[in-house]
């Protein structure tokens, strides 16, 4: 099953290529502080205005996912690169790009040292927080929520406070941890209900054709448990 509506691709992606052009100019020795900056605060203003579209694209009055973008990525897996958007999405994908933009340039008088790598990885961040938002395949998801993981850990690790080292060595491993904990209540979900498709997995609920008892007595606290430790270790919630 194949939809194309490129918006929600073009959203999610579009940091992504500002931190490319950064990485770019670099290469071709034009990668002044300034202009890293500028290219930065106009890639995140750009994203914000695509999901303003978005926004005023997206129909109140219609249940459900809206401008789904899916098609089948890993075929034998069953894995599907899916987007799509929702009530509740819509407001989360609001508020990561207007906080973004907030983040970049309350960061222009403090960042005075690998200016440029600090922008590619606060972009790519961004990209990593809209796919998470927007992704509707468990499996995709997981690629998203991981890949946070990554220009997190720098952005701690290099311009975090005295014990920038510490807390971004524990953040990986305690994020890594709770991570593997998802992983695996993923692929129990997705083995037990036939696809990783979270709507067709809430259909199949709803529906009857799926219920968690019946895989054991305590299967619904134990994959709450799993994604709920991992939720609160990225967040961080007391007492990670």
């Amino acid at each position: 099953m194949s939809e194309f509506n490129a918006i929600l691709t073009i959203l999610t992606f579009a940091p992504a290529l500002g931190a490319i052009a950064i990485w770019l100019s670099g290469r071709v020795g034009i990668d002044s502080d300034d202009r890293v900056r500028t290219t930065a605060l106009t890639t995140a203003a750009i994203t914000f205005i695509l999901s303003l579209v978005v926004l005023f694209s997206f129909d109140k009055g219609e249940a459900g996912l809206q401008m789904v973008d899916r098609f089948v990525w890993i075929r034998q897996w069953g894995i599907n690169y899916y987007f799509g958007v929702d009530g509740i999405s819509i407001w989360m994908i609001m508020l990561t790009t207007f906080i973004s933009i907030l983040a970049i340039a309350a960061s222009f008088p403090m960042i005075k040292h690998s200016v440029k790598q600090y922008y590619i990885f606060m972009l790519l961040l961004e990209t990593g927080m809209l796919g998470v938002f927007l992704g509707q395949d468990l499996f995709f998801f997981y690629v998203f929520w991981e890949f946070t993981l990554i220009p997190m850990y720098f952005l701690i690790g290099i311009w975090g406070g005295k014990q920038r080292v510490y807390a971004a060595i524990k953040f990986f491993l305690y994020t890594m941890a709770g991570s593997l904990l998802m992983l695996v209540a993923i692929l129990f979900v997705g083995v037990k209900a036939g696809t990783f498709v979270v709507p067709e997995i809430v259909a199949r609920v709803n529906a009857g054709t799926l219920v968690w008892s019946s895989f054991g007595p305590n299967a619904e606290m134990w994959l709450f448990l799993a994604f709920a430790i991992a939720f609160a270790v990225k967040v961080p919630v007391f007492p990670f």
